[in-house]
């Protein structure tokens, strides 16, 4: 008999619905019943792609003397970290704090009240490697809640009284000045790989925030080590079996330092990153590699991720069944073995693919089975051959079972994808890319968006989910819109990031300090409300909303955003010398106000050659607005003229405008970014 999930939209939800135990939404109706039945609530947080959380479900939530045992004596509540990212960085921190360490599946016992008073993450079914068995644990803490339960909701009390009086000190509300983005530099200087590219050691995950602001650095400043370690750390990347080598798209990380084996679940917000810092690596190089790579990025969102609906799908799992065994394990759909090629491509074929894509017999995975790499070598191949055989390959592991799809669509994830798409497609002339951008704005703005412009943060199947957007939600999705404006010249995207950023002003900025929360003042309260400027996947929503307003406040003029994002970036001033590696996108923002952004108002032809120029610009965060000549859709537009009938550039930074240009050429090297 289903329980109470399965009317979520949650894919992950939706797989425990027919769990013997008796599972809760994330509500205070399971809080009620908690102080009802006199019980504390087992919170299990996870997600649907996690390797791990699977484990733990198909060890222990999905057998019955475990499931008995959890209904008898708890409230069991499940939450879907990428529906509930509030909840799940708010009882993460205790995790943190009590045991030092934190990662999911993530298992928390608390009061009626949600206060916590035990931490976990994976536990196994019987007790090895010093960690008890989730049997004992269930039993200790049931009977310490029925022996001891004074003392235990006391230490809950501190523990909450704790984590809502940690106070952020960040430095204030100055801007960082060239001296902390050079210190910046030096700090990843000294965490980066010189051998193997990115930053630090295994397992290793891929630095997209912090590749984008080694970029912005180098076009601001002409520093060739910046360049280097980005344009190096791609190229391994991307080399690497963190990159599917035959349908494109990254892994999440790699679990070695040389980034040859992922885990194998592809996320969308990575790669939407990703594809975007390789458009932005191609722009500072001309590299056709980064182009490639962009390219296969962004069709592999575009053929595998897009929905019925037109958004995008969260994420593609990391196990699959294996053909052979027919059990469910991690990698099965990607790895090869030299006799799997040869069985595809034939002998002469199978043995130039092996050689191509470092498939060896020992293999570099698991059973004597390779990731499939392009490791630097001194034979020459046939480029022609090998994309023959890529194809080749490519039909041939389409027969094989596919990883399961988180169908949900997530607005912040979404926005980050209508960024990367929207450019992508501008630069390499694929306006499929930019209409599959544009289709997955119509879909947030016709579902996630209600008439006052608040935004939900999920949908599935067309359905919007009953969770509210967070500071991330609101951030990145205007990103989007902001790049949909600057490539298609509508002026409706520009506004539409206006009503969300209002939002970000009114609901989530602090007014006396100009810190940022990660939920709105008007959001559910938890018992913290959590604030964190450090990146962790994916942008924190308080540096992306710091850009967003910076671009926002340069294609209109509005003080209010600017002085806001100027408030806002006073945290990178703090870590950004202190800790580069997790701030990689305040830091990039921080570089974008030190270049101005400049401003590039191209009167003429949409998608035309002066329009293309201005936005393969490399000026750190410069902001385009194109359209005809009286055109009222860009604020930027605003009587300017065309001269001598050419399409016209006008390039503004810092309240100076350069003489209007009508040559690409000249445009081109005003908008290059290197300054003195």
């Amino acid at each position: 008999m289903p329980n109470r999930l399965a009317h979520e939209t949650s894919p992950y939800l939706l797989q425990h619905a027919d769990n013997p135990v008796d599972w809760w939404p994330w509500s205070a109706d399971a809080f009620e019943e908690a102080k009802r039945r006199g019980v504390p609530v087992l919170l299990s947080v996870g997600y649907s792609s996690c390797h791990w959380c699977h484990v733990m479900a198909h060890e222990s939530f999905e057998d019955d003397t475990t499931a008995a045992l959890v209904n008898e004596h708890f409230v069991a509540v499940k939450v879907d970290r990428e529906e509930r990212p509030d909840v799940d960085a708010v009882y993460m921190e205790a995790v943190q704090a009590a045991t030092g360490h934190g990662g999911w599946p993530m298992t928390v016992f608390l009061t009626p009240d949600a206060e916590p008073f035990y931490f976990g993450t994976y536990f196994p079914p019987e007790a090895r490697h010093g960690s008890p068995s989730f049997t004992q644990v269930l039993q200790g803490v049931r009977d310490a809640w029925g022996e001891r339960r004074g003392e235990v909701t006391e230490v809950a009390g501190k523990i909450s009284a704790d984590l809502a009086a940690r106070e952020l000190t960040y430095g204030g509300t100055e801007v960082p000045s060239a001296e902390e983005l050079g210190q910046a530099l030096l700090g990843l200087v000294r965490e980066y790989d010189a051998t193997y590219g990115g930053f630090g050691g295994a397992p290793k995950f891929p630095p997209s925030m912090v590749i984008e602001f080694l970029l912005r650095h180098h076009a601001r400043t002409g520093a060739e080590g910046a360049l280097q370690m980005a344009t190096d750390t791609c190229e391994r990347m991307a080399r690497g079996g963190i990159y599917d080598q035959l349908g494109g798209g990254f892994a999440r990380y790699s679990v070695d330092r040389e980034f040859t084996v992922p885990h194998f679940e592809k996320m969308l917000y990575d790669n939407a990153l990703l594809c975007r810092a390789y458009a932005h690596l191609w722009r500072s190089t001309g590299s056709e590699f980064a182009r490639r790579t962009a390219l296969e990025t962004a069709d592999f969102m575009v053929r595998e991720l897009r929905t019925n609906e037109g958004g995008f799908a969260s994420a593609l799992d990391a196990d699959s069944e294996d053909p052979v065994s027919g059990e469910h394990v991690e990698g099965a759909y990607y790895v090869w073995t030299p006799a799997q090629l040869t069985e595809v491509l034939g002998e002469e074929d199978g043995q130039l693919a092996a050689r191509c894509f470092g498939v060896t017999e020992e293999g570099t995975f698991e059973e004597g089975a390779s990731v499939l790499q392009l490791p630097q070598s001194d034979e020459v191949f046939d480029a022609e051959r090998i994309d023959g055989i890529r194809r080749r390959l490519a039909a041939a592991r389409a027969e094989r079972p596919a990883p399961g799809r988180d169908d949900k669509v997530v607005a912040a994830w979404n926005g980050l994808a209508i960024a990367a798409l929207a450019e992508t497609g501008a630069y390499f002339g694929r306006q499929d890319l930019v209409d599959a951008a544009v289709a997955a704005g119509d879909l947030l703005v016709r579902l996630h968006m209600d008439p006052q412009a608040r935004l939900s943060r999920t949908s599935k199947d067309g359905r919007v989910g009953r969770n509210a957007g967070v500071l991330e939600d609101y951030a990145d999705v205007a990103e989007g819109f902001l790049a949909l404006a600057s490539v298609t010249g509508e002026g409706v995207w520009l506004e539409f990031a206006g009503f969300l950023l209002d939002h970000v002003l009114d609901r989530f900025v602090d007014a006396e300090s100009g810190a940022l929360y990660d939920t709105a003042v008007d959001a559910e309260q938890l018992i913290r409300r959590p604030q964190d400027p450090t990146d962790n996947a994916a942008p924190s929503g308080w540096t992306a909303a710091a850009g967003a307003l910076l671009s926002y406040a340069a294609q209109t003029g509005s003080e209010p955003h600017r002085t806001a994002a100027e408030r806002a970036l006073g945290v990178v001033k703090a870590l950004g010398p202190r800790v580069p590696r997790f701030i990689g996108n305040g830091l990039a923002v921080a570089e974008a106000l030190l270049d101005g952004p400049r401003e590039i108002a191209v009167v003429g032809e949409v998608g035309g050659r002066l329009h293309h120029t201005a936005l393969t610009g490399t000026a750190p965060g410069a902001v385009v607005a194109a359209g005809p000549e009286g055109s009222g859709e860009l604020p930027l537009l605003a009587d300017r003229l065309r001269i001598e009938d050419q399409d016209t550039a006008y390039v503004c930074r810092h309240f100076v405008c350069d003489a209007p240009v009508t040559d690409p050429d000249r445009l081109g090297q005003i908008v290059g970014g290197t300054t003195a």
